[in-house]
């Protein structure tokens, strides 16, 4: 290998000092837009109206946030602080399918009811956050036509347990779709 002549190496610093520049002039939303590790962030969390209600008893009825859409079911409570006490998020499935969760980036601990013929089929309690793969999933081995999630500690505080009957009410008018009130119209 022949050594670099001086007008070579005089080329090559300041072809090195441009892209050292131009690195300089990149815009800051572009910097803000990398997350942890290089990647891409991700879009900011989703909060759905309160679009149904499930009631234990009358003094007891949880407001819920309908997740029927793939993309809102993939989303679900990402980067969502604690939920408050009668509130969760309800995942209908139709036809019922064999749903495995997992907590990755959602940062506050959930209770998991997985629900099959209008009874809790299981429960995943005190399910603790997953900030960085791989995660665990959970969920059982068998069709559920939906998973509710709640805040952690709500299923034990409300008595809820395995055999608790379950049924899903649309707040308002609108007739349930697929174990849900309908979805809204496209953004």
């Amino acid at each position: 290998m022949r050594a670099p002549t001086l007008p070579g190496l005089a080329l090559r610093s300041l072809a090195l000092l441009g892209l050292a520049l131009a690195g300089l002039l990149v815009p800051p939303a572009a910097l803000r837009a990398r997350g942890d590790q290089g990647s891409p962030q991700q879009a900011p969390p989703q909060v759905l109206p309160v679009t149904a209600r499930w009631c234990l008893e009358p003094r007891h009825c949880i407001d819920l946030e309908v997740a029927d859409t793939p993309r809102r079911q993939a989303l679900g409570l990402q980067l969502r602080p604690p939920l408050p006490p009668l509130r969760g998020m309800w995942f209908p499935y139709e036809p019922p399918a064999v749903a495995r969760f997992w907590m990755h980036r959602t940062p506050a601990a959930l209770d998991m009811l997985f629900v099959r013929d209008g009874r809790v089929l299981a429960i995943e309690a005190d399910v603790q956050p997953c900030m960085r793969l791989p995660c665990p999933s959970y969920g059982p081995d068998q069709p559920v036509e939906g998973v509710l999630e709640i805040g952690a500690g709500e299923a034990e505080r409300l008595g809820i347990t395995a055999g608790t009957p379950v049924r899903i009410e649309p707040l308002g008018s609108e007739p349930l779709r697929d174990g849900g009130p309908p979805a809204p119209a496209p953004d």
